[in-house]
């Protein structure tokens, strides 16, 4: 359907525009709107004798500012993303490229940094037909929530960047917007990817590949809610069709204030009514009412379409509804939100010419039940790590070897944060370690593959020293990114360039490259060895007592004088190997930075890596031949040996009494969740609010409270006490100016509601801060189910231009909403429900093995022990299983649910 040309509904008689019947009687039951492509949100049932409830969520049941209990199986949805690369994407800054050496030689003056290396340069860049800039932006349901870094003058990007997003399940759509940065003007827009819930629930392992980017149409870019009412009155020669337009919420901005003119326009059978304009609000409320006569047998269908008005130019398509009126005619009475669809009457666009993204995207839905449920299966798993290898069962062995390779790192990330909330992870380890060295004969391949024991440390030393990385690293890698010295030791990638002042220019012979490039990395390296060195105090007293058990099992197991240096290396292969060289090589997915590095900075950064995989190799022989051009760090290298050796000698010192003290000290000290500067406007009701009101402060977030002042180390602060939180919310563009602005809203000593506006950088900092927000705050008591997008200006929210101040509420909060960190708080229930739902998958297999295992193979089911429990491990295990999948059969929000009344079916 193409944009009404016309500049502005024309006045009609009161027919047209809503009549001003009588309300009728309302309370109707829900139903779901059938449809084709996302699923729309249930309408939901009106309580009788009051207005519509705008803070009524979509799920059926009235939602007021204090939450009522939830069911007996919560479900848990989340995201894991993966934003790999694009290519073949069109120019959008036209103009000849340069050549990878003159934007090298360009680079220390240029604001942008330089481009992909040389071999990418002709494929990506073409030749001298423009280029872009391109970063990633991920909408939910058209909510920004992730954006990547930029990648600079280049048509066949690399992100390589990872997420995980919480969701709650009824999310329609998760949608990938390829854009061109232009520092000058606004964005262009690419192209987008669009995958629905639905086709992600059709890929139980995930959509992985490549995904051709479509062309943005105004006309799909469509969001938000309707509330409708829809009746079948008799008449006085037929029956009449009521169309009650109540309300919208969260609908698109399609003006430059960042809000939206809209009106809806309802048609049937040929005839167009159309409701007020409600100027600049995404939340109008309506309350009109609209009137057409039913004819018997007409199969015409009732279209409701939401416009946004403009005075000179086309009106906005803001979506539609389309409903069978003969279903409704049976139905006789229907009411609730429905989601705005786009409008796809137009024919498919041609793919391809816009280029590609390669993307890894998993839906995961989690029935989690309560943690009484979880108990015998977790209780298992302790006993079974407590005893370590003089178990019976040996279950962590039968779990490690029936895990496949792709989903190893899933189930050692689950098994790890498991027993670490249990205060297990130091002997979940040990047990790995320990089996790991029972299966190796050669000290050279130990820790190598990709094993259980591999994989769970690699986790543990994320979960458990991310902090600690920040603090060794942070520094080296912000000098490395500051200098942007051209640093290269392989001769045959040297590139001479003019080096003296002006007009005394000369070449820069190849040896002056190396040298002053050894120098650098030399300087950088010596840096970080004394960075680590001084750090033994600075290690998590956890990660200390899990590196010198094993220290401790390796010495044991290869005791010989020739295998000194095995132990050592057995250490340095997690925290050399596979923690600091891989953040040095990716700062930004390790949350050092937050850009990717250009050609030159990822090159100083690769060299840098390379030189601390040698140290921690212990300087073998074997790593030195790899790259001989490598020969001018071997003294600092040689060095760094010995420097290191000394470090881990201390590292693992550690006794028991000293772990327990260190770990005492550190519950008491409450690291902070999240913390760094904001912008703060406090509102108290009075004068207008600005964005230059803004004033900059330093937050910092901890499970006790959010408090700010204006430095670090200012001793006097404010706080915003975390048990008083009720929201943590977006705030809608047109109210500052900005995309970036969060609210907190909040109680005070005396119970009164307060509101605290902050200003972030970016997107991706706003949604970091109301993730973090929301998730320490989860489980308190009276948070909000709805809240006001908008500010209250002089006499009425600038949201829905209601005149209450203390009105609940035009749109429903979105407290579930989070994204996956490092530092999250554990989830015990959560991880349990992933042990057992992995453990379900291979029950056949584990079956099997029991049958194997067993003394008799004919023999039927295990004789019960004392209590009446199987006396061996894997059969426990069995009949815990069984016990769950019973469990989520017989709980309400397990059970599959009935069909809905399809009353009315979307027209396509």
């Amino acid at each position: 359907m193409s944009a009404d040309p016309s500049p502005k509904p024309p006045q009609v008689p009161n027919e047209r525009r809503g009549s001003g019947l009588p309300r009728p009687p309302p309370g109707s039951p829900g139903f779901r709107l059938a449809q084709r492509g996302p699923p729309p949100l249930r309408p939901v049932q009106r309580p009788p004798d009051r207005r519509p409830l705008p803070w009524t969520l979509a799920s059926g049941s009235p939602r007021a500012r204090t939450p009522r209990r939830g069911p007996t199986m919560a479900k848990r949805s989340s995201l894991f993303i993966r934003i790999v690369e694009g290519k073949n994407l069109p120019a959008k800054d036209i103009g000849p490229c340069e050549s990878p050496s003159t934007l090298s030689a360009m680079s220390s003056s240029s604001s942008r940094p330089p481009g992909p290396d040389e071999a990418r340069f002709s494929r990506c860049h073409g030749n001298g037909t423009g280029s872009s800039d391109p970063y990633c932006i991920v909408k939910v349901d058209n909510e920004p929530i992730i954006r990547t870094a930029t990648v600079w003058k280049t048509l066949c990007p690399f992100w390589g960047e990872e997420y995980q997003v919480h969701l709650p399940p009824t999310f329609h759509s998760v949608a990938f917007y390829v854009m061109d940065e232009d520092a000058l003007s606004r964005d262009d827009v690419i192209g987008k990817v669009c995958l629905t819930r639905d086709t992600l629930a059709t890929h139980p392992k995930g959509f992985s590949g490549w995904a051709h980017l479509t062309e943005v149409d105004p006309d799909e870019e469509v969001q938000g809610e309707i509330h409708l009412r829809l009746e079948v009155v008799p008449g006085t020669r037929a029956c009449r069709l009521r169309c009650s337009v109540l309300e919208a919420r969260d609908l698109a901005p399609k003006d430059r204030n960042g809000a939206s003119d809209p009106f809806v326009r309802v048609r049937y059978n040929g005839r167009t009514q159309e409701t007020s304009i409600v100027k600049k609000s995404r939340y109008p409320r309506w309350n009109e009412t609209f009137e057409f006569e039913l004819e018997e047998g007409a199969a015409e269908a009732l279209c409701v379409e939401a416009w946004d008005w403009d005075l000179v130019s086309r009106n906005d398509f803001l979506g539609k509804v389309v409903f069978n009126v003969q279903r409704l005619r049976a139905a006789q009475q229907e009411e609730g939100w429905f989601q705005l669809q786009p409008d796809q009457s137009k024919s498919q666009r041609e793919e391809g010419n816009l280029g590609s993204l390669q993307l890894e995207v998993r839906l995961r839905d989690e029935m989690v039940l309560p943690s009484g449920c979880y108990q015998p299966l977790v209780q298992l798993l302790c006993r079974e790590v407590k005893l370590g290898t003089q178990s019976p069962g040996q279950l962590i062995l039968l779990i490690e070897e029936t895990t496949s390779t792709e989903c190893r790192q899933d189930v050692a990330t689950t098994l790890l944060k498991l027993f670490l909330g249990q205060g297990l992870a130091k002997d979940f380890l040990d047990l790995l370690f320990q089996l790991e060295l029972g299966r190796t004969s050669e000290a050279n391949t130990l820790f190598r593959s990709n094993s259980l024991a591999s994989k769970s440390m690699e986790s543990f030393l994320k979960v458990a020293g991310m902090r600690y990385l920040h603090g060794v690293l942070g520094p080296i890698i912000d000098r490395v990114f500051e200098e942007k010295k051209y640093v290269e030791l392989d001769p045959s990638k040297v590139e001479v360039k003019d080096v003296g002042c002006s007009g005394l220019h000369r070449p820069q012979t190849e040896a002056e490259v190396l040298e002053q490039s050894a120098q650098t990395l030399r300087a950088h390296l010596g840096a970080l060895l004394s960075s680590l060195s001084r750090s033994v105090r600075a290690c998590p007293a956890v990660v200390r007592a899990t590196f010198r058990q094993l220290f401790r099992r390796v010495r044991e197991r290869f005791p010989s004088a020739q295998d000194e240096n095995v132990p050592f290396i057995a250490v340095t292969s997690f925290l050399c190997l596979r923690f600091i060289s891989p953040a040095i090589m990716a700062p930004k997915l390790f949350h050092l930075r937050e850009r990717h590095a250009d050609a030159r900075t990822s090159r100083t950064l690769l060299l840098l890596a390379k030189a601390v995989q040698n140290v921690g190799n212990m300087d073998t022989p074997a790593s030195r031949a790899k790259e001989a051009w490598m020969e001018p760090l071997q003294p600092t290298v040689r060095q760094g040996v010995a420097q290191l050796k000394d470090f881990i000698t201390k590292l693992v010192d550690i006794q028991e009494k000293e772990e327990l003290d260190l770990q005492r000290a550190l519950s008491l000290q409450a690291p902070p969740v999240k913390e760094g500067p904001l912008f703060i406007h406090r509102t108290k009701g009075k004068g207008p609010l600005m964005s230059s009101s803004f004033k900059k402060l330093h937050f910092s977030l901890t499970t006790e409270a959010l408090s700010f002042a204006k430095t670090p180390s200012s001793k006097k602060s404010t706080l915003i006490k975390l048990a008083h939180i009720r929201a943590a919310e977006k705030v809608e563009e047109k109210s500052f100016g900005s995309s970036h602005v969060m609210q907190v809203i909040y109680t005070d000593d005396a119970g009164r509601s307060q509101t605290a506006y902050l200003q972030c950088k970016c997107v991706n900092e706003l949604n970091q801060w109301l993730s973090a927000l929301r998730k320490v705050s989860i489980n308190n008591t009276g948070l909000l189910g709805s809240y006001h997008p908008g500010v209250f200006r002089g006499d009425k929210w600038s949201c829905c231009h209601q005149r209450d101040k203390t009105d609940l509420g035009c749109d429903k909060t979105r407290s579930r909403v989070t994204l996956q960190e490092w530092n999250d708080p554990l989830d015990h229930d959560l991880e349990a429900q992933l042990i057992y739902r992995h453990l379900l998958g291979v029950e056949a297999t584990l079956r099997e093995k029991h049958r194997q295992l067993s003394a008799d193979p004919e023999a039927g089911p295990v004789l019960p022990g004392p209590g009446g429990a199987p006396e061996d491990p894997l059969a426990q295990l069995l009949q815990v299983l069984q016990d769950l999948r019973e469990a989520h059969r017989s709980s309400p929000a397990g059970s599959p649910p009935l069909e809905p009344s399809r009353v009315l079916e979307l027209q396509t």
